[in-house]
């Protein structure tokens, strides 16, 4: 043994001064994990920090139970030229964040307005996405607009939603916006009413057939009142051709529903063809909030993907 490890070993382990301090300390450090009640609190776990931040690189071990945050909602809207468009959409997701505090909600347009899609998803973290089409059925944009924006942005994990239509929750908001805009039970009872369910149109049959049947739930949500699908642009009949069958009809009190999810220029040509009342677009609605939550939910779970097509090279 040699002279300094004899020394040492000749040593107090501690001054009565060390002893107690080191047992104040103990004490404050297990007092702390105890209510006045005399139970002790359970461990707060740590916050859970985006990966790339310090402390998760520090110290990997203190985070690696924690769940990952849930994937980013993008919202993708078509877009306009109407400015109305973009605050009500606008509205439409802080209404989204009210109902899922935490989640990480951003928008991407189509075209005409920004931030366009590429461009929300290029500003992304590397993680997962999932694109919820503000779309209201099945056609060009959702089978092959989303996916080429996918494909631009390889640092992320990403599924698509369906689109939002058809569904009973958009007859709801569909519902109240004609009740808003004057349309009462007695309306829905009498014999000389019927509705022009007013949509933007698609070349594709299956959007044509989404609309069709959002036309039949509306219908069944007004007692049987008859509704005709209609379009802007694109298909037939357009919304005077509409207006015009349900007058052959005996249908001469009829109203003229908003299928729009904003203001633009399609909802405003369909509304000036209405020789009664039209509804306002669904815009921020409870009932769309929830719905685009619901396809949020539907694509984590893998039970309702949207429709797609093989790309082709560019």
């Amino acid at each position: 043994m040699t002279e300094s490890a004899a020394h040492r070993e000749s040593l107090p382990l501690d001054s009565t001064a060390q002893l107690l301090t080191r047992i104040t300390t103990q004490l404050g450090t297990q007092l702390r994990h105890v209510s006045l009640n005399g139970t002790r609190r359970p461990m707060t776990p740590p916050p859970h920090p985006p990966p790339h931040q310090a402390p998760y690189r520090a110290h990997p071990a203190a985070y690696r139970a924690l769940p990952p945050p849930p994937p980013t909602l993008v919202a993708v809207a078509h877009g306009s030229r109407d400015p109305g468009a973009l605050r009500t959409v606008t509205a439409l997701l802080e209404r989204v964040r009210e109902l899922r505090p935490g989640l990480d909600v951003r928008l991407g347009h189509i075209e005409l307005n920004e931030p366009l899609l590429t461009g929300t998803l290029a500003d992304l973290e590397p993680g997962r996405a999932v694109l919820v089409p503000l779309l209201l059925g099945r056609g060009y944009h959702v089978k092959y607009d989303l996916p080429q924006a996918a494909v631009t942005a390889p640092h992320l994990r990403i599924r698509t939603a369906a689109p939002l239509g058809p569904h009973p929750l958009l007859v709801e908001a569909l519902y109240a916006r004609l009740t808003e805009a004057g349309w009462t039970a007695s309306d829905s009872a009498h014999r000389g009413s019927g509705v022009v369910l007013a949509a933007a149109g698609s070349r594709d049959p299956e959007s044509a057939a989404d609309t069709r049947t959002t036309a039949a739930l509306l219908g069944e949500r007004l007692g049987g009142v008859p509704v005709l699908p209609a379009y802007a642009s694109a298909a037939s009949p357009t919304v005077p051709e509409a207006l015009r069958a349900l007058a052959a009809r005996g249908r001469h009190r009829t109203a003229v529903a908003s299928y729009f999810t904003a203001p633009g220029r399609f909802a405003a040509q369909s509304a000036a063809a209405a020789p009664w009342i039209a509804s306002a677009p669904l815009g921020a609605h409870p009932a769309l909030a929830r719905l685009l939550l619901l396809r949020y939910d539907q694509a984590l779970a893998g039970r309702s993907p949207a429709p797609r097509r093989q790309l082709t090279a560019a």
